[in-house]
């Protein structure tokens, strides 16, 4: 690589991206990296093994094109081998990511790739992957936490400490649903 072009790289943005294993949550995130993308960011996008081969599968990388600056990465879930056409085990899944299986191959990954030519300049995380939050602080790399949830979602996070200092959760009692 000549002067010019590291030069260049030098100066080039690169957002790694990654959301929590979820459709709904890749789907928001990588409408995210492609408007970052259509700026000129360099974008790296970090699926779990599991989900990045159901999204090979499923044709996703042909919605992008061939385009250079935008790559895809892996990391594992920390889970064993499932079947790849029904959804991972929730609850598992949930463990593993809280209990920080992921950060490890996840630091691996953003040492690999600022050894490379585009040095990460920061990372645009899913708010339900905490555990980038350690990666990123432990390489001083910026991180910036996307919801990717509906408002309704969001308010039910941002009222329920309010919701349980008042004393309306837990629920007691039975609740009926006969008009349903």
């Amino acid at each position: 690589m000549d002067s010019s072009t590291r030069a260049a790289a030098e100066k080039q943005a690169h957002v790694v991206c990654i959301p929590a294993p979820s459709q709904s949550h890749i789907k928001g995130m990588l409408k995210m990296a492609r408007i970052l993308h259509s700026k000129g960011i360099f974008i790296t996008f970090v699926n779990t093994e599991f989900n990045h081969k159901r999204f090979l599968k499923s044709g996703g990388l042909q919605s992008l094109g061939d385009v250079a600056s935008f790559r895809f990465e892996t990391i594992p879930d920390g889970l064993p081998p499932s079947d790849a056409d029904k959804t991972q085990d929730i609850p598992q899944l949930l463990v593993s990511i809280f209990e920080k299986r992921m950060l490890p191959p996840f630091q691996n990954l953003l040492a690999e790739l600022n050894a490379g030519t585009y040095q990460v300049t920061s990372i645009l995380s899913d708010g339900f992957m905490p555990f980038t939050a350690d990666a990123a602080h432990s390489l001083g790399i910026p991180i910036v936490l996307l919801w990717t949830i509906s408002a309704c979602a969001f308010m039910g996070f941002y009222q329920f400490k309010n919701v349980l200092e008042r004393g309306l959760v837990p629920l007691k009692g039975k609740i009926y649903c006969n008009n349903i």
